[in-house]
């Protein structure tokens, strides 16, 4: 399953459609949400994996974690929400307010409900990871090139698809390859990180975010 595929298949709509009904926003939203937030997470972890004993650590959780069954069970979403706010803080670290502040801003999320659907999501973005994991028989010394993969192939995969979420995951991915900060998602970082350049963070998503949004 490609990254588009977690998207605009069910189990994208599913849980979406359970955070919706929990929280009261809007499942495209969310569905935005989810475009910005997978990809986003995926780099900062494949920054981590270059570190070997992160890199260790990722693969242990990935194997006792997330073996990928919550795609077919997203109702385990809901009930793993706490696990979720644990493991967006360690991906991303002193980041994790202005990551939050900065999706809350594109997305029209409010910033008390930002969190707790992102808590939502990130176990099934982790389980999606482990999936991959376990199909590709990847251990530690190759979780970089896996997650490296797995942007690179929804950076092609976006540029062939006329689907709105294909091109908000195109925006976040950028069109340079997969540098350094994973991916082509270095001016997405800056956006968040520099915290004044918001407009003009990865090729004018936030006017992408704006038309599907507006749109539905």
């Amino acid at each position: 399953m490609s990254l588009l595929d977690l998207l605009t298949g069910s189990t994208g709509n599913q849980v979406a459609t359970q955070a919706e009904n929990k929280f009261g926003v809007s499942k495209t939203q969310i569905l935005a949400l989810l475009a910005v937030a997978a990809p986003l997470v995926i780099s900062y972890l494949k920054n981590k994996s270059q570190d070997s004993k992160e890199a260790e650590s990722l693969n242990n959780a990935l194997d006792k974690d997330h073996d990928g069954s919550i795609l077919d069970d997203v109702s385990q979403a809901d009930a793993r929400q706490n696990e979720g706010g644990s493991i967006l803080s360690h991906v991303f670290g002193s980041d994790k307010s202005a990551v939050e502040n900065n999706l809350s801003q594109n997305t029209g999320i409010s910033i008390d409900k930002i969190g707790p659907i992102l808590s939502m999501l990130a176990p099934v973005i982790m389980g999606y990871i482990g999936k991959e994991k376990q199909q590709n028989n990847v251990g530690a010394g190759g979780i970089g090139d896996l997650l490296g993969g797995i942007l690179g192939n929804a950076q092609s995969q976006s540029q062939a698809s006329s689907d709105p979420l294909s091109n908000i995951l195109g925006s976040v991915l950028g069109g340079g390859g997969a540098q350094s900060s994973g991916g082509g998602i270095g001016d997405l970082l800056g956006g968040i990180l520099g915290g004044n350049d918001s407009k003009k963070q990865s090729g004018g998503l936030g006017d992408i975010l704006g038309g599907f949004l507006g749109g539905k």
